[in-house]
């Protein structure tokens, strides 16, 4: 590890935790006995960073020491240690950007040369005061790779364009919305999910026990044939019970993959929304939902759904049916496509919608451009 050492001019002569700080003092001393509170350093020393604009001066550290009583040098030596805790001044945003081999093979590189043309040299802060930034170690969000985290927030799923694009948003005093910068939620797949999509691998019947293995019964076991045959009329191999099909309190539910077999066409659960024939002029871009993009919005297209008043309007009822036809259960609600929806039909605008509008979002924009 590289020598670490704290800035001694840049830090003053006295640090005070702000009053509110205080609350979350005693919540973190309070998990250790008295004669035990040096165990609280590491949250002390990020509290005190927190409070002292992002980094730890000298007088900072000498409050925690003070506080925990424990000898100045001990607390020196955690804070020199960790790469979480920094000993020289930051911007109001400082950058964290990961280097770490996931991140690297995905572009990092490229970030990097971003941060040095709009911010400039690790560790400098820019003349306004406002970005400062540093290559660390894993942050954690490889599946989400290239990623950078701002003061406390992840930026994932970067481009050089897309990290230019925030960096001069945080510059400009405008906010920059935090997480995915693809049609994503979280590490969940880019545009919903593609596979394992049938609902009936997700309600447990498949893992249920009908019988515990090697146990005595009753009934002894056939004797094998001469041939090493099973005797006639015993299930081989290919004559396996079918499950029969499951009736749910709504409407019988068969797996769309035996449907597909058999020629029968599967029944959904809830109620089919109401559908609209829609002029071409006429129909918003759903896209403008989060969680909507091109391939679910020409399959709402398929069904009828062209206009955020139509999504607004929908029941939970509705919900069912558009999810299960679709195979994503639960995505409408936990994205809350309905609620964006009544945002978007009453002319207001999303954070996301803004940022479909502008271009940022690759994902939402259609296949032909």
């Amino acid at each position: 590890m590289a020598l670490r050492r704290f800035d001694l001019e840049a830090g003053g002569d006295s640090f005070a935790f702000k009053p509110e700080t205080e609350e979350k003092i005693a919540f973190w001393r309070g998990k250790y006995p008295a004669d035990k509170q040096r165990s609280a350093v590491i949250p002390m020393l990020w509290l005190a960073q927190k409070d002292n604009n992002g980094w730890l001066s000298e007088p900072a550290m000498r409050e925690v020491a003070d506080r925990l009583e424990m000898p100045y040098i001990r607390v020196y030596e955690v804070a020199t240690f960790y790469t979480m805790f920094r000993l020289q001044p930051v911007g109001k945003y400082h950058i964290q950007l990961c280097g770490t081999t996931p991140c690297q093979l995905r572009g990092a590189e490229k970030l990097k040369e971003v941060c040095q043309t709009e911010i400039g040299k690790p560790m400098y802060v820019t003349d306004d005061g406002r970005l400062s930034w540093e290559e660390v170690e894993c942050l954690g969000a490889c599946v989400n790779a290239p990623m950078v985290q701002v003061n406390d927030d992840y930026y994932e799923d970067l481009t050089p364009d897309m990290l230019s694009i925030i960096l001069n948003k945080l510059k400009n005093g405008v906010e920059a919305h935090p997480g995915p910068q693809v049609d994503r939620i979280n590490s969940a797949p880019e545009g919903g999910t593609a596979i394992l999509t049938d609902p009936d691998l997700f309600d447990g019947t498949r893992n249920q026990i009908s019988a515990l293995p090697n146990l005595p019964t009753s009934e002894p076991e056939p004797e094998p044939t001469a041939a090493g045959k099973p005797d006639e009329g015993a299930p081989t191999n290919t004559q396996r019970e079918v499950p029969q099909k499951e009736t749910t309190g709504k409407t019988t539910l068969i797996s769309k993959t035996e449907a597909a077999a058999s020629g029968e066409k599967a029944e959904v659960a809830g109620e089919k929304p109401e559908t609209l024939a829609v002029a071409a002029e006429d129909q918003d871009d759903l896209k403008r939902i989060k969680g909507i993009g091109p391939k679910n919005e020409d399959a709402l297209n398929e069904l009828g759904i062209y206009t955020f008043r139509q999504i607004a309007e929908w029941t939970p009822s509705n919900v069912d049916w558009v999810e299960d036809f679709m195979s994503f259960p639960g995505r409408i609600e936990r994205e809350d496509w309905i609620g964006q929806a009544k945002l978007l039909a009453s002319g207001a605008e999303t954070e996301f919608s803004k940022r479909v509008d502008a271009g940022e979002v690759a994902s939402s924009k259609d296949d032909e451009e």
